[in-house]
C-alpha cells in the first residue's frame, strides 16, 4: 500500500489572514510525497528531506484524516517528502505538502475522493495542525489546481479559478530567515482591513496584479517587513510585486525581458533569488 504524488507551490495575490478572503497564484515549484500505509500499525512516521527539524504534525494529520474518511480506521504510515519550496518563507510549502500527502494517501489506500475534497481536507488539516490561521484554502487551491484561485476561507469555499499566461516569469526573493505562521502578530491585522478589502475586490474583478501590489504593501507595513525589494522590482518594470503570505519572501511577476534587471537589483540583498513560472497544471500522482 504505497503511492506517490506531486503538488505545486504558490504565491499570494491577496493574503486571507486579515479578512478571510484570499487569492493565490500557483507556481512551478514542487513538493513530492510518498506514503506507505501499514494497516496493522498506528504510528505515522514522517521523513522531510533536508528539513529534519521540521514539525511532522501536518503530515500526520493529513494521513489520519484521509484514511478516516476512506473508512480505514486507525492506520499507520511512513511519509517521505522532498521539495523545491523553501519552508517557512511564505511560499505555501504547507499547502503543497498537504495536497501531495493527501493525494498519495488516497492512492495508497485504494480510495477515491474528488479534487476539491482533497483540497478541503488539506485545508482542515492545516488548521488542526496549527500551521495556518484561516486554513489557507486559497493557497491550497492554487497549489492543487494551478492558476489563480480566489476563496472565502472562513466559509471553506473556492469562488473562482482561472489560468495564467505561462510566458510570464515569477521571481522570488527569499531572505535567509524563516517566518512561521504562529509568529504572525494577528492583533495588527485589523489596521489593514480596508486595504485587504480593496485588494480582494480588485482580484475579484480580474485586476490581479494591482491587487498583489496593494496587498503586499499593506502586509509589509502590518508585519514590519521592508517593501524595498518589491519597490525595486516595480521600478525595474515588474507587472506586480509584493510580500507573499506572512513573508518574508517577496514575489514579482514580470515579462521575460525585465527579469535580469530585477534579479540584478535583488542580488544586493542577503538571501537567494528563485526563478520560476506560473503553474496551470493540477497536482497529480507519480505512482
Amino acid at each position: 500500500m504505497k503511492a506517490a504524488a506531486l503538488a505545486f507551490g504558490a504565491i499570494s495575490i491577496v493574503n486571507a489572514i486579515a479578512r478571510g478572503n484570499g487569492a493565490a497564484l500557483g507556481v512551478s515549484l514542487t513538493t513530492e510525497a510518498e506514503v506507505e500505509l501499514y494497516p496493522r500499525s498506528k504510528d505515522i512516521t514522517v521523513e522531510i528531506e533536508n528539513e529534519v527539524s521540521e514539525n511532522p504534525r501536518l503530515a500526520q494529520v493529513v494521513v489520519r484524516r484521509i484514511t478516516s474518511i476512506l473508512g480505514l480506521g486507525t492506520t499507520g504510515a511512513h511519509v517521505r517528502t522532498k521539495s523545491t519550496i523553501p519552508i517557512g518563507r511564505g511560499l505555501k510549502s504547507s499547502s503543497a505538502a498537504a495536497n501531495a500527502i493527501g493525494l498519495a494517501t488516497m492512492r495508497a489506500a485504494g480510495g477515491l475522493l474528488s479534487d476539491e475534497e482533497i483540497v478541503i481536507e488539506g485545508s482542515k488539516s492545516a488548521l488542526e495542525a496549527q500551521v495556518s490561521i484561516t486554513g489557507a484554502l486559497d493557497d491550497a487551491g492554487a497549489s492543487y489546481f494551478g492558476g489563480i484561485v480566489l476563496t472565502n476561507n472562513l466559509e471553506g469555499k473556492i469562488l473562482t479559478r482561472s489560468s495564467v499566461d505561462s510566458s510570464l516569469q515569477v521571481l522570488i526573493y527569499v531572505p535567509e530567515a524563516k517566518k512561521y505562521t504562529w509568529d504572525t502578530p494577528r492583533d495588527r491585522m485589523a489596521s489593514i482591513n480596508l486595504l485587504c478589502d480593496e485588494s480582494f475586490n480588485l482580484a475579484s474583478g480580474g485586476e490581479y496584479w494591482k491587487a498583489m501590489i496593494i496587498n503586499g504593501l499593506a502586509y509589509s507595513a502590518a508585519l514590519d517587513i521592508s517593501p524595498k525589494p518589491a519597490i525595486d522590482a516595480l521600478a525595474a518594470g515588474a507587472l506586480a510585486a509584493g510580500l507573499s503570505g506572512k513573508g518574508p519572501s517577496i514575489a514579482a511577476i514580470s515579462v521575460a525581458e525585465k527579469t535580469d534587471k530585477i534579479r540584478e537589483l535583488w542580488s544586493s540583498y542577503p538571501g537567494t533569488v528563485i526563478s520560476t513560472q506560473p503553474n496551470n497544471t493540477k497536482a497529480h500522482f507519480l505512482t
